[in-house]
């Protein structure tokens, strides 16, 4: 197995990676980057991000995720294909026992700080017309698309508060909005569920699965089936909304790092900080909450200073040995 030494190694990529790589970069503490599975994330599955500062026209998902690398390849970020399979994290990572990572079980790194950026990864249906129109028409993120449906009829499947959230979103711009519950009952909370039920726009369908999203080359309808008394029946719709939940991609890291029930990363309050010093997360594997480009790209941005100040002190450490 080879190995090396790095100062910071940054896990992932997407948003909050690349804006963590550029500071990083500029900060001249030589980050080295694995994109991960997916480089660039979620994002490159996105068609146009319409709601990202700096793009008065809009973007395409996958064209803002190149524009990110190459900004952050122009200020010296070592970017590379590949995944880290395993890592172990060090208690005491300035006094000679640094953190370590394997990339694809057969490269290791050591580095004195680690930056994640592995993201979330939405929860789906399982269809193979949900996937074959992901992104034209079916998104699982209604805050991210859901303008692109000003007036026009939708469905989204999900019972708990983010659908319900995002229902009521979708109500103060469509004509119409089915939500779509699986049981006889909502799993939100009351406020949520009041704050649904009682919207003109949103009708709420019980006891209802979805069976295919309709359309060749857009979203055209949803068919959906009354799981009682087997009834199907077809809304016509152009948007497919999914809202049952994202999982972190943190599974690597659960051995070391502190993490909430669903798996995404503590960090320190009004920090990137972890449990472990020197390791540090930003974007969606530690945001349960917002979850959108701009709000990675700003956490990431708070890694790598955050990173930057650990380096400096271990140094001062150094010299006063």
């Amino acid at each position: 197995m080879t190995s090396e030494h790095v100062k910071c190694l940054i896990i992932g990529s997407g948003p909050a990676g690349y804006t963590a790589a550029i500071y990083a970069s500029r900060a001249n503490i030589q980050p080295v980057m694995y994109q991960g599975p997916q480089p660039g994330g979620q994002l490159t599955i996105t068609t146009e991000v319409d709601n990202f500062p700096g793009y008065p026209d809009g973007v395409q998902g996958p064209q803002m995720m190149l524009d990110l690398e190459a900004q952050a390849r122009r200020f010296g970020t070592d970017i590379r294909y590949g995944m880290v399979t395993k890592v172990e994290f060090s208690d005491q990572p300035g006094q000679g026992a640094p953190h370590r990572a394997i990339v694809d079980d057969k490269h290791e790194i050591t580095a004195d700080s680690i930056i994640i950026s592995t993201g979330a990864s939405a929860k789906w249906l399982g269809l193979p017309s949900e996937m074959r129109l992901n992104g034209r028409g079916v998104s699982a993120c209604a805050v991210c698309d859901g303008f692109f449906f000003r007036g026009q009829d939708v469905a989204i499947v999900g019972a708990g508060d983010t659908a319900a959230e995002e229902a009521s979103y979708l109500a103060n711009l469509c004509r119409k909005v089915y939500m779509l519950v699986r049981r006889d009952e909502m799993r939100a909370s009351q406020f949520m569920q009041k704050r649904v039920k009682t919207a003109h726009n949103i009708e709420i369908l019980y006891n209802t699965s979805t069976e295919e999203v309709l359309g060749d080359e857009d979203v055209t309808g949803v068919l959906v089936k009354n799981t009682e008394t087997g009834e199907e029946r077809v809304l016509d719709v152009t948007g497919f909304f999914v809202a049952i939940g994202h999982k972190p991609n943190t599974d690597i890291f659960q051995e070391y790092l502190e993490l909430d029930d669903n798996g995404y990363i503590l960090t320190e309050k009004g920090s990137t900080r972890t449990n472990i010093p020197g390791v540090f997360a930003c974007g969606d594997a530690q945001d349960n909450i917002y979850r959108q480009a701009v709000t990675a790209a700003g956490t990431g941005c708070m890694a790598a200073l955050d990173a930057e100040r650990y380096l400096v002190t271990l140094e001062m450490q150094a010299e006063e040995i």
